[in-house]
């Protein structure tokens, strides 16, 4: 998977991460938790293929799902980086 792509879904799963860390925190994730299996279950399907080639992506793309906040904070930290430099 090429650089943007892959950033592009760390990015969506961070915002499914944080709906679903939303959700839990307002008591409301019961009603939609078996969808949220289905999607965790998707997820990990998908880390799982991209392994194969590239395990960074993989573990990127699990903590974006487990730890969205620190994902998208370590992912923010890195960007200014880039634009201080």
């Amino acid at each position: 998977m090429d650089k943007d792509t892959a950033g592009l879904v760390i990015e969506l799963i961070e915002k499914v991460g944080l709906l679903r860390r939303d959700m839990q925190q307002k008591k409301e994730l019961e009603k939609y938790e078996a969808r949220f299996q289905r999607i965790e279950q998707k997820l990990n399907a998908l880390a799982e293929r991209v392994s194969v080639e590239d395990s960074e992506l993989a573990k990127a793309l699990r903590t974006a799902w487990q730890l969205p906040a620190r994902s998208l904070a370590f992912r923010n930290a890195d960007h200014q980086k880039k634009t201080d430099g």
